[in-house]
Order: structure tokens, then sequence, then C-alpha cells
């Protein structure tokens, strides 16, 4: 499996990719605000269910509108052996966060989960034998560095909660394969085609585990009806196609570095909507962060006179 490079032609294109990804990113840390509101009525395998599940039909007409506007001879593989690689992964993903949420301190596991760009480089680096720059290196270490002072105040470090933390460990993992298998999907269709797809494939694993796992797996209120469809909307349709679209243009490892606006993200959510303080620490971390993804953003490719 081929990834990008991590040195682009930069254009009008990487503009509009760079937003796209920037807001998906945006849009999936406003998930835990959502999860908060539905968690007392359903279980968190439930509600990574749900999230997947109720985003399909928005996926479905997405995909529809943007093959009817599409050339002809634009590439519409489905169901590609990338594509279902990606839906299994971001189960994998789902299925980790909520393991680790419920063995650790939601602190911990977050912390952990904002890993996976170190994955991303180190497959990207090791398996498909690509340079990664130094610049790259020094975005993840102040990304990293920001993601800790983010939450670093609450960190815990407890033996009791070792499965935790290592349930934290494999979410990341698990996110970095799906970054690179959504890029490689991408290179075969568009970016609505893959998101649905993906989708089916992950809420198909999601169903099973709920089934499995949870006692509270239908919703009954309207405000956590409401909450569920709003994180199906705004994180996962939004956020997820937001970045199936980014990735169709930019390298797997950038954007993964520019996911940690989602902890960004999240941080200002819960200040602005559940009244969480912010420190001058959290502040600093979420700077290291901006500054992390202005040093690792990808560079012009030399012209080479065409």
């Amino acid at each position: 499996m081929s990834s990008q490079s991590t040195t682009v032609r930069l254009g009008a294109g990487f503009a509009s990719a760079f937003a796209a990804l920037c807001a998906g990113a945006v849009a999936m840390g406003a998930s835990p605000i959502f999860v908060r509101f539905a968690w007392p009525e359903v279980g968190p395998f439930a509600s990574a269910f749900w999230r997947v599940a109720l985003a399909l039909p928005v996926l479905y007409l997405w995909m529809r509108i943007e093959e009817a506007k599409a050339p002809a001879d634009a590439p519409r593989a489905s169901f590609t052996k990338a594509t279902i690689l990606a839906g299994f992964a971001f189960a994998g993903d789902l299925f980790f966060w909520h393991l680790s949420i419920l063995n650790t301190t939601v602190a911990n596991a977050t912390f952990f989960a904002t890993t996976a760009p170190l994955f991303v480089i180190l497959i990207v680096w090791l398996f498909l034998k690509q340079r990664v720059s130094r610049g790259t290196l020094i975005g993840l270490a102040l990304c990293l560095a920001g993601g800790a002072a983010l939450i670093g105040q609450s960190l815990q470090v407890d033996p009791a909660r070792i499965r935790g933390d290592l349930y934290g460990i494999f979410t990341a993992v698990f996110f970095g394969l799906y970054f690179l298998t959504i890029g490689k999907a991408r290179e075969t269709a568009g970016a609505a085609r893959v998101t649905f797809e993906a989708g089916l494939v992950t809420s198909a694993c999601l169903l099973v585990i709920a089934l499995i796992f949870d006692t509270r797996v239908m919703p009954h209120t309207w405000q956590t009806i409401a909450a569920l469809t709003s994180l199906a909307f705004i994180s996962q349709a939004g956020g997820v196609g937001l970045l199936a679209v980014a990735l169709g243009r930019l390298p797997a490892v950038f954007s993964s570095l520019v996911i940690f606006l989602e902890a960004i993200a999240a941080a200002l959510f819960g200040w602005a909507i559940l009244g969480e303080a912010l420190t001058v620490v959290q502040s600093l971390g979420g700077a290291l962060i901006l500054f992390g993804i202005w040093a690792a953003r990808p560079k012009p490719r030399p012209a080479t006179g065409e």
C-alpha cells in the first residue's frame, strides 16, 4: 500500500483541502459533548454505533450528489480493499477508545489516543519506506507536547489502569491505520463514496459489539436522540466526511497532525458548553499544537521544468 509523500505541489487545492481538514477536526472535537449528553441512556459502544449508523443516509445522499456532478470518467471504485480496511480500522478505533475510557481516566485515554500521528509516521517510514522530513518530526514533537499540556494536569500514573492505557494506544494505532487506508481509498473513489462504504463496514462491526457488550442500546428520550443525531451529522458525516475530502489532496502524515486541532476544539467546547475552565498551561498547549502544525506543513515540490 502506498501513501502520499510529505512533499507536494501546493496550489489552490491545498488551501481548500486544509480548510476542510481543519473544519473536520473541529467537528470531530465536538463528539465528547454529544456523547456526554447521550451517555446516561445509551451505552458507550451503542453510542459509537449510532454515531456511524445515523450518518449513513446523509453520506449516501452526499455520494449520489457528488457522483451526479462528477465527470463521467471520475474514478468510482466500490468497496475496494482499502475502503473495507478503513471501515474495520475505524471500528477498531471507536471500540478501543471506549474500552480505554472504561478502564482508565478520560485524560489518559485522550492522551494516548492523540499519539496516532506517531504510528502514522512509523508505518510510513518502516513499512512504506518513505522519508519523513525533519519538519514533520519537529511538528510531531510539538503537537505531542501540546496535547500533553492540554490534558497533562489530569494525567495519572496508576498500575491499576495500565490495561486502559494500552487500550488508548491501540486506539491510536487503529486511527493511524484509518488515515492511511482512507488516503489510499481516495485514489480510486470520491470522498463521499469512500466515507459511506467505510461507514457501512464500521456500523456493521459496531452493531455486533454493542449487542455483545452493552445493555443499553436503544435511545428512549428526545434529548438522547437529539444528541446521537447531532453526533452522527456533525462529528461523523461532517467531521469524518471532511477528513476524507482532505485526504484526497493532503499527505496522511501531515493530516494526522492537523487532527490535533480536535483536542483544542474539545477543550474549547468543554469550556463554552460545559463550563470546564481552561488554564494557562492548556492555552500554551494549544499554541504548541498550532506551531507544530505550521512546522510540519507540506513543502512545495521543486519545479521539474514541465
